[in-house]
């Protein structure tokens, strides 16, 4: 908005010799608001969970992943017309991602906002956004390693370090770090400064190895909540803080990479191509699977609705794919646009049918929850 106003007010507010900066204080913001949503995944739920949750998330991930792909592959020219020549397998595997993606922590907070924890709704939504964030984020890392932009190592040796260090970080540190609580209390022991550590490190390395922090942080959430039956109260706390002062900051950075002057014609075409594979992949699997597994038609609907919410995680994952040259900025700011806009309409349509829930027969709806 601010380039939009006579006067150069952007330059001002926000100079060249700034940005750098700004841009590093962001990355760490990403990393620590990673690193609190690896550390609200439980891995051991996830698998515990019969089968409704994997089905419901395999179908709201890999069917709007190759819808996503499929717009690639099947509309070459829209994508060209944007500035996005080279469509190699990298890129076509992170549209995919960028297409399928769901923000678990935004959604939790919907969940909770809207009323809806505990119940069959909320607890499979979360559930299988978790999973669905883990796949996502592991077939992004694999689609920076295969682009040669940012990894400083030969492709066989990026793969055969990233994965020595996440078996390191989900075998060795999750006992590490039950091993250290366990020790004598003091300021050594207490687990905020231990994750703000583990998290940093772990970012640091990732971004060694070319996958940007972003991958390290949420490694790190996943190792240290490995082993813990719930999270610690005061590290999402302390994480909540540090994300309140530092992630507008990030949000800045993003918005001086958006142009939507500059996305034209041919880009809002292809924007309504996109949001529709992105929200119809989403909505019409998830409830589908949700059906299938024996939820009802209010509750199905309502696992769909949160499901294609966006928000945060998207726009993390597209600032990678910019950052590390998969896109340009034209198609950065349509995705964007994207995310945007699914992320928005969450709110109506849980109230649609929350409304339409309200209107039913008493009778009907006991039956239905049955």
């Amino acid at each position: 908005m601010l380039g939009r106003f006579p006067g150069h007010l952007t330059s001002h507010l926000f100079p060249h010799q700034v940005l750098p900066y700004l841009t590093v204080l962001a990355q760490v913001a990403v990393a620590v608001f990673m690193f609190a949503v690896g550390y609200e995944i439980d891995l051991a739920k996830l698998r515990g969970c019969g089968r409704t949750v994997p089905l419901i998330a395999a179908s709201a991930l890999a069917v709007p992943m190759g819808l996503g792909m499929a717009c690639v592959l099947l509309f070459r020219s829209g994508f060209t017309a944007v500035g996005e020549v080279h469509q190699g397998r990298s890129f076509l595997l992170f549209m995919g991602v960028a297409t399928s993606i769901t923000a678990m922590p935004v959604l939790a907070a919907i969940v909770r906002e809207r009323g809806l924890t505990g119940t069959i709704a909320g607890v499979t939504a979360i559930a299988a956004a978790g999973s669905m964030d883990v796949v996502a984020w592991l077939l992004l890392a694999a689609a920076l390693i295969g682009s040669g932009h940012s990894g400083r190592f030969s492709l066989p040796v990026t793969l055969l370090l990233t994965g020595c260090f996440v078996a390191l970080m989900l075998i060795v540190v999750p006992r590490a770090v039950a091993w250290w609580a366990r020790r004598a209390t003091s300021i050594l022991s207490n687990p905020v400064p231990l994750a703000f550590v583990l998290a940093m490190g772990s970012a640091w390395v990732t971004s060694s190895l070319g996958l940007q922090a972003v991958f390290g942080g949420f490694l790190a959430g996943l190792a240290m909540r490995a082993g813990h039956r719930e999270p610690d109260a005061d590290v999402l706390r302390s994480l909540d803080q540090v994300g309140n002062l530092l992630l507008p900051l990030f949000f800045i950075v993003t918005g001086l990479s958006l142009n939507i002057g500059a996305v034209g014609g041919d880009g809002f075409v292809l924007l309504g191509l996109i949001l529709a594979a992105a929200a119809a992949g989403k909505l019409g699997p998830a409830y589908g699977a949700s059906r299938v597994c024996g939820i009802g038609p209010k509750e199905s609907a309502t696992i769909a609705v949160l499901l294609n919410t966006r928000g945060l995680t998207e726009l993390i994952a597209l600032n990678v794919g910019l950052t590390d040259g998969l896109i340009g900025q034209r198609l950065f700011t349509v995705l964007v646009l994207m995310a945007l806009i699914t992320t928005m309409t969450t709110g109506p349509l849980l109230s649609v049918i929350q409304r339409s829930r309200a209107q039913e027969p008493v009778a009907a709806r006991h039956v239905t929850n049955k």
